[in-house]
Parts: structure tokens; C-alpha cells; sequence
């Protein structure tokens, strides 16, 4: 095995033999009719790896939000509420969750500030960590894994950082985001927070007619990544990230001892939920009720986006990767997604 990561585009799920060095990744921004519609609950890009630290352990990180303005004040892009979302991961290849992180967030806001003023602002005040008095809209998530709660070895809340608001209101913003490391009972690391989006795609480019811009120098050519205009450079994501023991994902619980292990390879999605129901109020509020449904999900790199034929894409969201035979024409005939 070369010293890539094997990615397996087979199904839904982005498959990741562990044992290599490099990392896989998926991205998928706005990517089907109805998700298009709920930004807050369209996870656009899933990166999976190894620890470079510590390479006994798997980092994952599922992005939700696409194209975040960072200066969208005063509300900014806080996590939704009343969207969950998860990570799975599949360690015998039948596509079905072994193992799942499910993440919920908690918004408290305060109507005034400290001095007992009504306020429209998010800070009023310079905030230099997540539980900063000064920080008036905070947010709080747990995490299960399987169903069971998880809880950091402090005893104290997950707490989202605050935004980047600017260096008057978060200075030296990068210790403030790092506070928002958390370390789990079992020895996972999570974060939950706004973060630059680190995929580059030339998106005007791209769907203007499939065009790509021309390379211009011989640099380019040196260098694809040059090529045409970053078109979610400068726009923020809001990303949870896990780094957890391999021993913990795989099918035995064991570490992987080489690329023919058959605990070496597992396949890893993210995804989205709604209740089914959603209510708005007379007073301004909404309310949500029946039963959770998935509205977004993402595994293998653009197979929604280019496999899917447009007809298909909120379903095929909606459908977990143990049923994605029912796909298999679109991945055998791409030209079948103009039906």
C-alpha cells in the first residue's frame, strides 16, 4: 500500500485505511435543493486522518455551514440548536453505524447586559474565553457515543468558543479558541466551534458551464492548488472535531498492526437531523416536535454533487450508505444524472 490513504468511492461513506500516513477528505457545499435552503444543517466537508502527534489516534472533522461571512454581526452563525448532528463510523464494511458520536447544542442568550441594559450585541466587552462574562450569546454541547453520555475529565460544560469578532472584542483570539479543547472521560479530545473553511474549489469557475480557469504560469502547473479563485476562501465553517484511540473504532478493539489487518480499514460519515415537525409561533419562537430525521449527510467526496442526479439528491441525503446499492446505475452511468 502506497503512503496515501485508500479511499473506496463504493458508497456513502468515506473509507480510510488507517494504518496510512496521509489523510482522506470529502466536501459538498450546498449540494441538493432542500439542503441548499437550511444552511444550518448542510455538513459540507468531512477530513479524516491520522494524529500526526500520535498516530494511535484518528482525528475526524465534519464541517456544517457552508460560505459563513466571518463579520455577520450580530448574530454571526452560531451552531443550530435544534439540529443534530453526527459522526458514524463503520468497522466491517456493511455500511451500518458500530460506532457513533452524536452531538447536540444548547444556546443561552442574555436579553441585557451587565449592567442590566437591553442589548442587541453578541459581546459587550472584550471576551478572552468561552464562559466570559462579557459574552452574551453562549453555547454549550454534549456528546454520546452510542447513546451513552460523554463528559469532560474537568466535570465542567463542552462550551463553544466565541466568534472572531474582531481584535477589540476577542483579542489574542486564538488562546481564547484553543479553551474550547476539551478532553472526554475516554480519552477523546473534542471541539466545537467556528473555523476558516480549509477546502479550496474554484466555485465560479466550476459551475459556470464546468469551466475551469486557465493556468497562467508555470507556477500554476507547479502547483494546482493555484489554479483559479479559492471560492470559499475567507468564509468560515462551523466545525466539530474528535481525536480518538483507534483501539476505540475498530472491530476488536486493537490497533491496527498494517494495511492487511482487517481492523485497518473503516468507513466514516457525517450527518444532519431535523425533527419532523416545525411550528412557528404567533410570539416569534418556533417549536419542534415528532421524530428526528436526517436532512444532510456526507462520506466520499462529490458523489452528491456529480453522481446523484438532481431528482435524487434530498432523498439520497436522507438514506444511510448500507442502502446505497439502490445508487448503483448512477456510479456505473454518471451520464444517467441528467434523467
Amino acid at each position: 500500500m502506497s503512503k496515501r490513504s485508500k479511499v473506496v468511492a463504493l458508497s456513502g461513506a468515506l473509507i480510510i485505511a488507517t494504518t496510512s500516513l496521509g489523510g482522506v477528505l470529502a466536501s459538498s457545499h450546498r449540494e441538493a435543493p432542500l439542503i441548499a435552503n437550511d444552511p444550518s444543517a448542510d455538513n459540507t466537508d468531512l477530513y479524516a486522518f491520522l494524529n500526526p502527534s500520535d498516530p494511535t489516534k484518528l482525528t475526524i472533522i465534519a464541517n456544517y455551514v457552508p460560505l459563513e461571512e466571518p463579520a455577520g454581526g450580530p448574530n454571526f452563525v452560531p451552531f443550530d440548536p435544534t439540529v443534530r448532528d453526527e459522526i458514524t463510523v463503520d468497522h466491517n464494511g456493511d455500511g451500518k453505524a458500530a460506532v457513533n458520536y452524536r452531538v447536540k447544542v444548547k444556546t443561552q442568550t442574555q436579553a441585557a447586559n451587565g449592567f442590566g441594559i437591553p442589548t442587541f450585541l453578541y459581546n459587550d466587552g472584550p471576551v478572552t474565553s468561552p464562559n466570559d462574562a462579557n459574552l452574551l450569546v453562549k453555547q454549550t454541547y454534549g456528546v454520546e457515543r452510542n447513546g451513552v453520555a460523554l463528559t469532560s475529565t474537568s466535570g465542567a460544560a463542552l462550551r463553544t468558543p466565541p466568534v472572531n469578532v474582531g481584535p477589540r472584542s476577542t483579542p489574542n483570539y486564538a488562546a481564547t479558541a484553543a479553551q474550547a479543547v476539551s478532553t472526554l472521560t475516554d480519552g477523546t479530545k473534542v471541539f466545537a466551534g467556528q473555523r476558516d473553511d480549509a477546502f479550496f474549489v474554484d466555485l465560479g469557475s466550476i459551475f459556470d458551464l464546468a469551466g475551469l480557469r486557465p493556468f497562467n504560469t508555470l507556477h500554476d502547473i507547479a502547483l494546482p492548488a493555484a489554479r483559479g479563485v479559492d471560492g470559499v476562501g475567507g468564509f468560515n465553517t462551523n466545525s466539530i472535531a474528535i481525536d480518538v484511540p483507534l483501539n476505540q473504532l475498530t472491530k476488536d478493539h486493537a490497533q491496527p498492526t498494517g494495511p492487511n489487518d482487517p481492523d485497518a480499514v473503516l468507513g466514516i460519515w457525517a450527518t444532519a437531523s431535523r425533527q419532523q415537525t416545525r411550528v412557528l409561533n404567533p410570539d416569534g419562537t418556533m417549536s419542534f416536535m415528532g421524530p428526528w430525521v436526517q436532512v444532510s449527510r456526507l462520506g466520499n467526496p462529490l458523489i452528491n454533487e456529480v453522481i446523484i442526479p438532481r431528482v435524487k439528491k434530498d432523498y439520497w441525503n436522507g438514506q444511510s450508505p448500507a442502502g446505497d446499492s439502490q445508487f448503483v446505475q448512477y456510479y456505473k452511468a454518471p451520464e444517467l444524472t441528467a434523467v
